[in-house]
């Protein structure tokens, strides 16, 4: 950081080795939680050597990047290598994901929800459920690789929410923000 960050114009009489409150901060920025049973080079990663910036890896699953769009970019596009394979799926099955939309509150189903997810569990399906803050419809997920299982849950899924299947999340809102069935009928 020291060699590759340089202070900003604001900050002409800044130095590294004079305590302020610029320098506190500066160092906040680099402070990063680190594991001493693991070797630094597989907690750090510097992905690019013109960045000050690394990446944390915590318990090396977890990715810790900055929030400044081009920066985020770039160590991720720097860290491709290294993700990529992580990523590959071994049996060639694919992840499969399954979008139920159903104007149901989270809290009415979620019952059933925690029921659905003890179900399919041993099979490797994960059941999710995502309220959509001022929509009419909220979304139930089921994120797997046997599609055969999950294709077999769709309709007991959708009639336990009071839902349909749906191939992207909100593709069934209204406009007005009211529910489809309470809208008067025409005529």
């Amino acid at each position: 950081m020291k060699r590759l960050s340089k202070p900003h114009a604001s900050q002409p009489n800044f130095s590294w080795d004079t305590p302020s409150a610029a320098l506190t901060a500066k160092k906040r920025m680099i402070q990063l939680p680190l594991d001493d049973s693991l070797p630094d080079e597989d907690q750090v990663i510097f992905v690019n050597e013109s960045l000050w910036v690394p990446v944390s890896c915590v318990n090396g699953n977890i990715h810790i990047l900055p929030g400044i769009p081009r920066l985020f970019e770039s160590m991720l596009d720097g860290l491709r290598p290294r993700l990529l394979p992580r990523l590959t799926d071994p049996e060639g099955k694919g992840v499969l994901r399954i979008l139920i939309s159903t104007p149901m509150a989270e809290s009415t189903i979620a019952e059933y929800l925690t029921q659905l997810a003890a179900k399919t569990e041993a099979k490797g399906v994960k059941v999710g459920s995502y309220p959509r803050w001022q929509k009419n419809r909220n979304t139930v997920t089921l994120v797997g690789r046997d599609g055969e299982f999950m294709e077999s849950l769709v309709p007991e899924v959708e009639e336990a929410v009071q839902g349909r299947r749906v191939a992207v999340e909100g593709e069934d809102d209204s406009d007005s923000g009211e529910a489809e069935d309470s809208k008067p009928a025409a005529g």
